[in-house]
Parts: C-alpha cells; sequence; structure tokens
C-alpha cells in the first residue's frame, strides 16, 4: 500500500449507556442504547468501508456497543482494547492513532465523548458537502459517527490534515 493513498478513521462514539449504581467504566448500554448501536452498525455496513483495525475504549458500554455493531459488518476487523481511549483527550487519541501500524488502512475508533467529537473537529481542517454542518448543529450524540480522511502515514497525524467526508447520528 501506498501511504499516498488517503486513509479512513470513523470516529465512533458509544451507544446511549445505563445509569445504575455501579463505576462509570462499568456502566452498560441502556435499551435504546442497544438498538442504536445495531443500527449504527447497519450504516457504516452501508458506508462500503472495511476497517482493517478498531481501537476499543476498554469500557464496557463501549465494547457492547462495538460487538452490537461490528455483528452488522460484512468483515469483521482485528480489535484492540485500549484503556487510554477511556476518558481520553482529543490530543491522547491522536497519540494512540499515531502508533497504528501503517498497513492499517481503514480503522474505526470507538471511544466518548468530549473526546472523539473534539478529535473529530481538530484534525478536520476541510469538509466535504453539509458533514461539518450536521455535526455542528447536532453534536455528537450517542452512537454517532463521523468519517475522516487523510494522507501520509499514521504518524503525520495531526491537527488540521484531515478532511471530514461523512457524519452520522441516530436521528438523521
Amino acid at each position: 500500500m501506498s501511504v499516498a493513498e488517503p486513509r479512513r478513521i470513523v470516529f465512533f462514539r458509544h451507544a446511549k449507556a445505563d445509569w445504575p449504581q455501579v463505576t462509570d467504566h462499568e456502566r452498560p448500554l441502556a435499551d435504546r442504547g442497544r438498538m442504536d448501536a445495531a443500527v449504527a452498525g447497519r450504516k457504516l455496513a452501508d458506508s462500503g468501508i472495511t476497517f482493517d483495525l478498531a481501537l476499543c475504549s476498554t469500557s464496557v458500554r463501549t465494547r457492547e456497543t462495538w460487538k452490537l455493531a461490528v455483528h452488522e459488518l460484512a468483515h469483521r476487523p482485528k480489535t484492540i482494547y485500549e484503556e487510554r481511549v477511556y476518558e481520553a483527550s482529543p490530543g491522547e487519541l491522536i497519540a494512540a492513532l499515531n502508533e497504528l501500524p501503517d498497513d492499517a488502512q481503514n480503522v474505526i475508533l470507538i471511544g466518548h465523548n468530549p473526546g472523539v467529537h473534539g478529535v473529530t473537529e481538530i484534525l478536520a481542517g476541510t469538509a466535504e458537502g453539509d458533514a461539518r454542518e450536521r455535526m455542528n448543529r447536532r453534536g455528537f450524540p450517542a452512537a454517532a459517527f463521523a468519517v475522516v480522511t487523510f494522507e501520509g502515514s499514521w504518524k503525520t497525524l495531526e491537527p488540521g490534515v484531515a478532511t471530514l467526508v461523512d457524519y452520522w447520528a441516530p436521528s438523521e
């Protein structure tokens, strides 16, 4: 693969979580979250992106979201459960992405707000169509995802180098 080929990153926020008497890390999905995670998975499948790698927070709600979404995809990518994605800042998420192997072309990161929204905003120096307008209007609700592309190696990923090419939220 040439590093000149655009890479894709999908930033996927976990679906709606429940609030039982457990630690934040252990919060499971709510009923609506389970439904929205599957719908998001179907939308991801419809996008035609074949993921090489998934980088998922270790929290219960992100693992459950990914399990339900990936079931809808034709190809199940290698999944890395990464503690650093839980409660990560945009800078910490970029640092984790900078460490990815260059043979990974299309990556999905399943994480939390405000990190996933922030990193999308920071990386996307440009946007196609009305993707940024829709994201700005909606924010980054539970089960939403944004698709960004950039050229170069993972080590070159930095603020402003990507293009926001798509955005979806459950009520879209």
